[in-house]
């Protein structure tokens, strides 16, 4: 029998701004319907992150699929709806929150050591010579 590898799953972030009233009093309200709604379609895991401007909701469903059809519920719209601030507050992206969205994980940059060779500057630098200025009082 022949193993296949299982699908990687994607992670997805709901980014809820603080308004007029605070996104934790959001994420209590509305917290366990939205896990209650992706998990029906698929949801493997997720987590909640606070910060002082705000809360993330990150969600690992299958496919970009399931998480369309998990925001076109009409439970996931009026959450969405409701956040405190309904005009700049919502941030809706693939990739967990504050990320860039990638969906491979970013490799270390290679550090630059002592063995590093110089560059050659761009111009050619001539050298002048010193012109020495005195100042003669009258």
């Amino acid at each position: 029998m022949r193993a296949y590898p299982r699908p990687v799953a994607e992670w997805f972030s709901i980014e809820v701004l603080d308004g007029p009233s605070s996104a934790r009093r959001w994420q209590d309200v509305y917290g366990d319907r939205l896990f209650g709604a992706s998990y029906g379609f698929g949801a493997t895991d997720w987590h909640w992150v606070q910060f002082d401007w705000g809360v993330v909701l990150e969600i690992e469903l299958p496919d970009e699929f399931a998480f369309e059809r998990f925001r076109d519920l009409p439970a996931v719209r009026a959450a969405l709806d409701a956040v405190p601030d309904p005009v700049g507050g919502l941030l809706i992206h693939r990739g967990r929150g504050g990320s860039s969205g990638t969906r491979v994980p970013r490799r270390p940059l290679p550090f630059a050591g002592a063995g590093a060779v110089a560059l050659s500057l761009p111009f050619d630098f001539e050298e002048t010579p010193l012109v020495r200025m005195t100042l003669v009082a009258h």
